[in-house]
C-alpha cells in the first residue's frame, strides 16, 4: 500500500514563506498524478495544486502566482512552494496521489492514496 507522508507545515507570518514536502514509500509504479488540497475548520477540503507525471502543473485561481509545485519523479518526492501567505492559507495540508491518468485532477475523489496531512497556520 503507498504510503504518503507530508513534512513542513508550521507557523508563519502573514507574507511568509513555507515549503511543503510530499514524500511516498511503497511505490512500485509510477504515480501519474499527485497533488495538493488543504482543509479548514468547517469548511471541505478544496484543490491547492497538482502535479502529473508529463510536468504539466495545476493551481487554483486562490493560490496562483504565490503558490509553486514541482516534483522529484525519481524520488517520488512531490514539493509546495508557499509564498506571500496569508491567513486565508490557514489549514491542514493533505498530500494525495493516484497511479491512473485522471482528467479532474482537481476532485478529491480523483486521487487514491492520501497522506495524514501537515498543519499550515498564518498569523496576521
Amino acid at each position: 500500500q503507498v504510503q504518503l507522508v507530508e513534512t513542513g507545515g508550521g507557523l508563519v507570518q502573514a507574507g511568509g514563506s513555507l515549503r511543503l514536502t510530499c514524500s511516498a514509500s511503497r511505490v512500485t509504479f509510477r504515480l501519474a498524478l499527485m497533488g495538493w488540497f488543504r482543509q479548514a475548520p468547517g469548511k471541505d477540503r478544496e484543490f491547492v495544486a497538482a502535479f502529473r507525471i508529463s510536468s504539466e502543473a495545476y493551481y487554483a485561481d486562490s493560490v496562483k502566482g504565490r503558490f509553486t509545485v514541482s516534483r522529484d519523479g525519481a524520488k517520488n518526492t512531490m514539493y509546495l512552494q508557499m509564498n506571500a501567505l496569508k491567513p486565508e492559507d490557514t489549514a491542514v495540508y493533505y498530500c494525495a496521489a493516484t497511479a491512473s491518468y485522471r482528467n479532474h485532477y482537481h476532485i478529491p475523489g480523483s486521487y487514491d492514496y492520501w497522506g495524514r496531512g501537515t498543519q499550515v497556520t498564518v498569523s496576521s
